[in-house]
């Protein structure tokens, strides 16, 4: 009667737990810890399920006397490594003795947090730059430049640009932060899509004339309507557009082009594919998965001299999500590269 009792309050518990008697014995665990840690039959010494001397040393205590111990602690093998949080405590009850050890996974809130620690380590990283800068050019100023006219108009220049980066990095830090709110909640408008890249393109046409580049929008003579924010939307494709522009225009042509898709497997129904292609040098694909990334760069310092925050496609990224799409990035060395948006012609109940 009291080990189904135990079986079934093992069961109940929602992280992995086992219990073990008196001599270190294994007289109960549930699925997860035998998930995580494999099988565990009744009998089997403690100690050859869960090898880890801080974990045998806890418990130890705990059947020598002591009510309670917890420790945080690495488990797993190389490739797949778990940080939990496991506690052992003493089980004394009528025809019931040992303790009960639970094993709590932790390793997304310490991912959770070394993201934390390493987007704080670059806004300050970014920011330094800049402020480190602007210091030096107004100490020269008050000194040794007070009365060189040219140099101080050459370094009012440098003063401004770099006042510049920081106001787009705080903007686009904003705009990150509004996006990763809104993530969850789906688009409660409409949008018109072709109109809106009309306007994006029209928009950009004498930025990627200025630079020597040409756009051209394929497929936007028809009307498009579908659930989204039309602010998101632009902002999605201004970046992608100008991005293109900078980064892929030495090949002089970049091609903005709108689809309708019967059945986009992905998405599990009609789509629409908005697709930003130039002719430039492309991207080493070794770069493709972590270009979404925060402040994640192929070449940092062409980027800064562009402009670049290094959040813009972390942006695009969030928003795209919101709206239950997917970005596709294709490139290679030498072949240009493909930035696709597919966004749902309907968007579903969440």
């Amino acid at each position: 009667m009291i080990e189904a009792r135990l079986h079934a309050l093992l069961r109940a518990v929602p992280v992995p737990m086992l219990a073990v008697d008196r001599q270190a014995r294994i007289i109960g665990a549930n699925e997860l810890a035998e998930a995580l840690l494999g099988p565990a039959p009744s009998g089997r010494p403690f100690v050859t399920v869960l090898r880890h001397p801080e974990v045998n040393a806890a418990l130890d205590a705990v059947l020598s006397g002591q009510d309670r111990a917890r420790l945080t602690l690495t488990l797993g093998a190389t490739e797949r490594r778990v940080f939990c949080e496991v506690t052992v405590t003493a089980l004394d009850a009528p025809g019931l003795s040992g303790a009960a050890v639970a094993i709590e996974d932790r390793s997304r809130d310490e991912e959770t947090e070394l993201m934390r620690r390493d987007f704080v380590a670059n806004v300050s990283h970014e920011l330094r730059t800049p402020l480190t800068a602007l210091m030096g050019f107004i100490e020269t100023l008050r000194g040794p430049a007070r009365n060189d006219a040219a140099a101080r108009d050459r370094f009012f220049d440098i003063m401004e640009r770099e006042a510049g980066r920081m106001n787009r990095l705080i903007a686009d830090l904003l705009s990150l932060s509004r996006v990763e709110q809104d993530e969850r909640r789906r688009p409660a408008q409409s949008i018109e899509l072709a109109g809106l890249l009309r306007g994006v393109v029209a928009t950009l046409a004498p930025a990627a004339e200025a630079a020597g580049v040409r756009l051209e929008l394929q497929g936007a003579e028809r009307q498009v309507t579908l659930p989204g924010d039309s602010d998101q939307l632009v902002q999605v494709f201004h970046n992608l557009i100008e991005n293109a522009v900078k980064y892929g225009g030495a090949g002089g042509v970049v091609t903005v082009t709108l689809q309708h898709l019967e059945h986009e497997p992905v998405l599990r129904g009609p789509a629409w594919s908005v697709c930003v292609a130039d002719r430039g040098e492309g991207i080493d694909p070794q770069h493709l998965p972590r270009l979404t990334e925060r402040f994640y760069r192929v070449d940092t310092h062409r980027s800064r001299e562009q402009g670049g925050t290094g959040l813009g496609l972390a942006i695009v990224k969030h928003i795209v999500n919101r709206h239950r799409g997917r970005l596709r990035i294709e490139s290679q060395r030498g072949q240009g590269s493909r930035f696709t948006v597919l966004l749902p012609q309907k968007i579903g109940r969440i």
